[in-house]
């Protein structure tokens, strides 16, 4: 899953969803470096990827993609997700989604200090174009896609998958729709074993 439903994953506690946020980048044991918290929003991250990555009506969305986009396809399928988390977000949180972003990046922004230099980096880009919110709209997974590209170290094409997502559509929607509520079971399980464990 990309960062959106990283952070909605996360729960309530702002700890734990900054830990989520920041778990792409921080490497192996580098999380022994934080307050527990966010520890154990990044080893939420970690759980929510293998989950995902594993999940097979994942990799069903996954094989719609692999003959244009090889190793990227699993990268697109997590912002396909996100997709279509955003465009019915009103089904899963009762907060509006431009306040959810909103406050998010005001939470990111003013604990900088944790945040490793390459979670800095893109957040700066992500809040200026409000990523989050945009998401919901397939222009902004363009964009997104699109950013995405030209920061890979080989022609992925990523800034031409939107055009898979319109043309399967139906069929990533309903994919997504099946897999999520396992994917949130999961987190949420999972999410209870490190609170009771840290003492959280």
């Amino acid at each position: 899953m990309n960062f959106l439903a990283h952070i909605y994953l996360s729960g309530p506690e702002r700890d734990i969803q900054l830990g989520n946020f920041i778990g792409d980048f921080v490497k192996g044991n580098q999380l022994t470096e934080f307050p527990t918290p966010i520890q154990v929003g990044i080893m939420l991250h970690r759980h929510i990827d293998t989950y995902t990555d594993t999940h097979e009506v994942v990799r069903e969305s996954k094989l719609k993609l692999r003959e244009d986009f090889g190793h990227y396809a699993p990268v697109i399928v997590d912002v396909f997700y996100d997709h279509f988390l955003a465009k019915d977000w009103q089904k899963h949180h009762s907060q509006d989604l431009k306040a959810f972003t909103e406050d998010f990046y005001k939470l990111a922004k003013s604990r900088g200090a944790d945040l490793p230099p390459r979670a800095s980096k893109m957040l700066t880009y992500m809040s200026a174009d409000n990523w989050l919110y945009n998401y919901q709209f397939v222009e902004g997974i363009k964009w997104t896609l699109t950013g995405m590209s030209r920061r890979t170290s080989f022609n992925s094409h990523m800034e031409l998958a939107h055009k898979a997502l319109e043309a399967h559509y139906a069929a990533f929607e309903k994919e997504f729709n099946i897999f999520f509520p396992d994917l949130i079971h999961s987190s949420n399980q999972f999410l209870d074993e490190l609170k009771n464990r840290f003492s959280l």
